[in-house]
């Protein structure tokens, strides 16, 4: 099968115009969002819709968790409250195991069955379920008879993930197995009810392995634009082995074609849409945009994957909030700052809302930045101050 081949700053400017940080004329995405309104909701399923999954995390010391920071970066004028209260009765996404713990569209449901199956052996806890029958069949019945139940409301946890007791552990390995599902979240809980309340009829189905990893796989690519194998399974976190034979057949459908990436030491394999192939060579000819700035989250869909991060941008990202600080290089929970197609830069934000500020711990320009980039730098934390409706403080 003959190879595609793609230059850097073509994969460049597909990945950001796939992700929706490039003009709507080239995304295909919005661009604003006003508030917390219904269009700005429609707004954010769109933009998960794309990716195929959203990233939940708890760190919120940025005044925004990454879910929220992820839809700001996109959406100007977004609400960041609105990232917040997404999953919802009614709302076209559930909550489960995608790239990690995530909201996805509903229509990915029947995909991941298989997940659903092999997690009745759970990762963690192995087979919770099958060693406490009786307590798993007390806590369905409670949730069937009283109705949905909050996880604070369960019993509480004794120093940590690790250490959740016994009903918090039930509660979890049923939602990964696919008997509960995740209702609604509110200040960042779970609120679980039987996956029949909250998944559609239409979508409580049972595809097969096969079926769920070609599709896992296509949603992959469509939203990275070009990809090796590697990043594509390390999206759902799938095996090499069954994301290998998806490509085969989706190659053989003319969905999917061979396409290594030029202009390093050797070339580098990897996957491409046949559409995406002719948009990537009309980005390339296109004007660069140059634009104010914005700050992506350090679990941005475009940069979780650090070597593809390093092969596009040519830009190091390291996460350090288990780093001891004074070993830290660029702080506990260092925003990138995208300008244009270029990342020109970091900060390292605390949010003191007693004040009303936010406070910039550390801002670090790339090699070579000058007032350009300076600038853009400035105009990303405006921007992220404006949606916080904070000021800014230099420590």
């Amino acid at each position: 099968m003959p190879t595609e081949t793609l230059s850097t700053r073509e994969a460049r400017r597909l990945a950001l115009a796939r992700a929706g940080l490039l003009a709507p004329r080239w995304s295909g995405l919005p661009a604003r969002a006003r508030g917390a309104t219904a269009p700005a909701r429609r707004a954010a399923h769109a933009v998960i819709e794309r990716f195929g999954y959203l990233q939940l995390d708890t760190v919120s010391i940025a005044g925004a968790r990454s879910h929220a920071l992820v839809l700001m970066s996109r959406l100007e004028g977004l609400d960041p409250a609105l990232g917040e209260d997404l999953l919802r009765p009614g709302a076209p996404l559930f909550e489960y195991w995608g790239h990690e713990a995530s909201w996805l569209p509903m229509s990915l449901y029947p995909h991941l069955a298989f997940r659903r199956r092999a997690f009745r052996r759970h990762p963690w806890w192995g087979d919770l379920l099958g060693q406490h029958p009786r307590e798993a069949d007390a806590l369905l019945r409670r949730i069937r008879d009283e109705g949905p139940l909050r996880s604070a409301d369960l019993e509480g946890s004794s120093g940590g993930w690790w250490n959740l007791k016994l009903t918090r552990k039930l509660a979890v390995a049923l939602w990964s197995s696919g008997a509960l599902a995740v209702r609604a979240r509110r200040r960042f809980r779970r609120t679980y009810d039987l996956a029949e309340r909250v998944i559609p009829d239409a979508w409580r189905r049972d595809g097969d392995e096969d079926e769920g990893v070609r599709a896992l796989t296509r949603r992959a690519l469509a939203g990275h634009g070009w990809a090796t194998e590697a990043t594509l399974a390390a999206t759902w976190r799938l095996r090499r082995g069954p994301v290998k034979a998806a490509l085969r057949a989706l190659a053989d459908a003319g969905e999917v074609m061979p396409c290594a990436l030029v202009g390093g030491a050797r070339p580098t394999p990897g996957w491409i849409r046949p559409a995406d192939r002719e948009r990537a060579a009309r980005l390339v000819r296109a004007r660069p945009r140059r634009d104010r700035g914005v700050l992506l989250s350090p679990f941005d869909p475009v940069l979780w994957d650090r070597g593809r991060t390093r092969r596009l941008f040519d830009f190091e990202l390291k996460l350090e909030i288990y780093t001891p600080a004074a070993r830290r290089r660029w702080g506990y929970f260092c925003l990138p700052v995208l300008a244009g197609e270029r990342l020109v830069g970091r900060v390292d934000l605390k949010v003191d809302r007693r004040a009303g500020v936010i406070r910039v711990l550390a801002r670090h320009e790339e090699p070579g930045a000058g007032a350009a980039e300076r600038a853009a730098i400035d105009g990303a934390l405006a921007r992220h101050a404006a949606a916080l409706d904070m000021g800014i403080a230099s420590d």
